[in-house]
């Protein structure tokens, strides 16, 4: 069985042509790896335009969508898998119980909201599987500069900034995806003596 990669993007449809562009060269990655693409089973924005590229390059394609969303006519149907639940929390539960590997694009809150479940299963040492930003264009810059200020304020372990890793472009996202590189997760609590 191939490995099934989450991503979590975007399903805006007014972005920058480049964000589309770049979910498009992951898709084709992905597809040419013979890698399948599980992810929140829109057809709009970034999340159709991936799911697409997948599609047309011969990858499989699982898709977790909420029932309230294919009622509003939302769901790529031509999903390999397309899997229709009541929840955001049953979807992402589906999600990350189907990945071996999680991807977050630019995104909004939805995108930051599943990633950041991620890592903090990862701090948990709940889930061992590799987790990459796609910090296009620095998209993400900001956000990391708030995790060093989580660490230097002692709500979070430096250690846990390796849990995650950081590419600029999709062939470094590819690259830590066909590493493997997965650091295991000190313990969350700090002890005091």
């Amino acid at each position: 069985m191939s490995k099934l990669i989450c991503v979590y993007c975007s399903s805006s449809d007014r972005l920058d042509a480049k964000y589309y562009a770049a979910a498009e060269a992951l898709g084709r990655a992905l597809a040419a790896r013979g890698w399948g693409l599980v992810y929140g089973g829109g057809k709009v924005g970034l999340m159709g335009a991936l799911a697409r590229t997948v599609k047309a390059g011969g990858g499989r394609v699982v898709g977790v969508i909420p029932q309230f969303m294919c009622d509003k006519e939302l769901a790529y149907d031509e999903a390999d898998e397309l899997v229709t639940v009541i929840t955001m929390r049953e979807r992402k539960m589906l999600m990350e119980a189907r990945a071996d590997a999680f991807v977050a694009l630019p995104g909004g809150w939805g995108t930051l909201e599943e990633i950041m479940e991620i890592l903090t299963l990862r701090q948990l040492d709940v889930i061992r599987k590799p987790c990459v930003f796609l910090n296009q264009d620095g998209f993400y810059d900001e956000l990391f500069r708030f995790f060093g200020k989580m660490v230097e304020e002692r709500f979070n372990k430096p250690t846990n900034l390796s849990l995650f890793e950081v590419a600029r472009t999709v062939d470094e996202t590819v690259a830590f995806l066909e590493s493997n590189r997965l650091p295991v997760a000190e313990p969350k609590w700090f002890v005091t003596t």
